[in-house]
C-alpha cells in the first residue's frame, strides 16, 4: 500500500492511468456520434421504485459530444494524459480548463461503475 503524503495525496498522477469501459455495460452510438449508456435497473429498491413510482426498467444515460469523444476513447490503452491531448486537439479552447475537466469526468465515470482502471 502506498503511503498518503501529508497533504493526502499518494505520489501518483492520475494522467498516467489507463481505463477501460466495464464489459457488463451496454452503450450504443447514434448517427452523429453521441454515446448512450443503458443501465438496467435492478435489486429491490429498484424493484419498488418501478412499481409504486414508476420508474423505468432501462436507465438511458446521453452523453454530450465531449463525453461521447473521451467514451471512444476509453479503451485499456489511451493514458488520461493520451485522451487530453486528443481532447485538446479536437476541441481547443472550449474544452479548457482541459486536465482538470477530463480527470473530474473520468472520476465520475470510474465512482458510477461505468469504466475501471486497467494501470
Amino acid at each position: 500500500m502506498m503511503k498518503r503524503s501529508k497533504n493526502g495525496s499518494t505520489g501518483e498522477n492520475y494522467l498516467d492511468y489507463v481505463f477501460s469501459k466495464k464489459e457488463d455495460i451496454i452503450y450504443s452510438k447514434d448517427d452523429s456520434g453521441n454515446v448512450t449508456i443503458d443501465i438496467i435497473n435492478k435489486g429491490l429498491f429498484n424493484l419498488i421504485a418501478r412499481k409504486f413510482f414508476n420508474r423505468p426498467k432501462i436507465t438511458h444515460i446521453h452523453l454530450d459530444d465531449m463525453g461521447s469523444f473521451i467514451w471512444s476513447y476509453i479503451d485499456g490503452k489511451n493514458t488520461v494524459y493520451d485522451i487530453g491531448k486528443k481532447v485538446g486537439e479536437h476541441f481547443g479552447e472550449s474544452a479548457e480548463p482541459l486536465y482538470e475537466r477530463l480527470v473530474m469526468y473520468v472520476r465520475m465515470l470510474e465512482s458510477y461503475g461505468f469504466v475501471e482502471r486497467t494501470l
